[in-house]
Parts: structure tokens; sequence; C-alpha cells
């Protein structure tokens, strides 16, 4: 086994323990989204519009709530994830909903192996990048499935955001890529920061530089960038609220980026 595929198996291994601690939870508010709530927040649904009649691919989905919200907002959606954990669960919630999405158990660098088809959207969302150790692979994974004319779009934790040591907002990760990823024992998970969890993750810095251009450099065309001085969750420590699902570092009142999002198009060939 690679070195690289070691990180992906403690990875896995950390989100197939998480998986089960997500679902009991308060933050994903399974419940009421089993009860017809949309939990997908503001930026992504602004930003990505009419999705009814539109084919998704959704990487790195978790276990499929956001992709089940926009099945049930008409899209036809494909979800990806390299929890099979997660995906167990994604598949057990579009069948108890009566939804006809689809999910796939695999690591996104693998899919040309699994899946061979062309979308109208290309999707991720919140917290994804930092687990890919390529970008440019992962620029010619979302080219290679979008359809002439897709799009392309991103919500994410903004990249500047993770330089920090959230619990005191000392500067202690690297803005820019390296090659070797950073290491810790995590302990618990942002969903609940006092589950009894303990496991190593492996994790990657990537600057909206590298980002953008592993989208420019595949031909896509961008089309709106935006970012946002507000998470849409709380998933950090020490944050307040400042309004319906927007928070902020408790005490720091100056305006930082929180959060990104971007779309891209595919130039009809």
């Amino acid at each position: 086994m690679s070195q690289q595929n070691k990180y992906f198996e403690a990875n896995k291994a950390l989100w197939n323990a998480k998986t089960p601690l997500h679902l009991q939870s308060d933050f994903y508010e399974l419940d009421a989204f089993k009860k017809g709530k949309n939990v997908l927040r503001e930026i992504e649904l602004e930003g990505m519009g009419d999705v009814k009649g539109k084919s998704i691919l959704h990487l790195q989905c978790h276990f499929g709530q956001d992709t089940l919200c926009w099945s049930r907002m008409g899209a036809s959606c494909t979800g990806v994830d390299f929890s099979d954990k997660a995906i167990e669960t994604a598949r057990s919630l579009n069948d108890e909903l009566g939804l006809d999405a689809q999910f796939i158990s695999a690591n996104i660098y693998d899919l040309p192996d699994i899946l061979d088809q062309q979308f109208d959207i290309v999707y991720t969302s919140y917290g994804v990048l930092c687990w890919l150790p390529d970008l440019k692979q992962w620029g010619e994974l979302i080219n290679k499935y979008l359809k002439p004319g897709g799009m392309f779009y991103i919500a994410e934790f903004h990249p500047s955001l993770y330089i920090f040591e959230w619990d005191n907002y000392t500067i202690a990760y690297n803005y820019f890529h390296q090659q070797e990823p950073d290491h810790e024992l995590t302990d618990g998970t942002y969903a609940d920061q006092n589950a009894l969890i303990q496991m190593d993750e492996y994790f990657w810095s990537h600057s909206m530089e590298e980002i953008i251009m592993s989208l420019l450099n595949q031909g896509l065309v961008l089309e709106s960038l935006r970012e946002f001085p507000w998470s849409p969750y709380p998933c950090f420590p020490n944050v307040e609220k400042i309004g319906d699902y927007r928070w902020r570092f408790t005490g720091v009142e100056k305006e930082i980026p929180y959060a990104f999002s971007m779309k891209m198009n595919k130039p009809n060939q």
C-alpha cells in the first residue's frame, strides 16, 4: 500500500466512525430533514438556482443529506463518498424517503474506473478540499464529468480559515499546499465536540489560487466568486450566532472570510 493510500485509509476509518455520531447529533437536524425540511444553506441555494430536471454529481457527499435535498428539488442526483458507512446511510435514507438518488462508495480519484457518465452539474460543499492531496487531478475529474455547457459549483470554508488554531486564533498551519499532509489525533467531531472519538486524521492545505487555477487550467470559465464574513455552520470552537445559520468567532469583530462559493461553466464544444 502506498503512503498516500495509508492516509486515505486512515481518513476513511475516521469518517466511518464519525458517521453514526453525526446521525445522532443536533448539528444535521436529521429528524427535521426526514419530515421535509430543506437543510441546504442560503449560499448554495442562491448560487445553484433551479435544479429541477438537472443531473447532479455530488462529490464527497458524506451521508447524502444534501444530495437528497437536491433530489427533493427535482434533480437527478448521484452522490459519491469514500466512507462506506456514510454511503450505506445515504442509500437507507434514500429508500426511506422514497427518492431516486444513486450513491457510490468510492474515493473520488477512483471514479473513472467506476463511473462513465456526464452531468449537468458537478457539486461539492463544506469541508471537502482539505481531504484531497491533488487538486490538479480534482480539476480533471470535474471537467471529465461535466457535460459541455454544464456548471461546476462549490460552497466551501475559506482556505485562509484553515491556517488558524481555532481554540486560540493563532497561526498554526500552512496556507499554501504542501506535498505531505498535516497529521493530528482528532478529538471529537465538528458536529459534537464532546464525542468520545480519538483517531488519526491527515489533511492538506490549498490556497485560493490553487483552487481556482486547477479549474481554469481545465478550460472552465469563471462565472462568479463570492466570499462570506460568516460561517453557515457552527463547526468551529468558540463561535457565536449572529443570524439565521450564521456564526463567527466569539470576540472577533473584524470581518474575516469564513466561506466562499464559486461557479464555473464548461464551454459548449
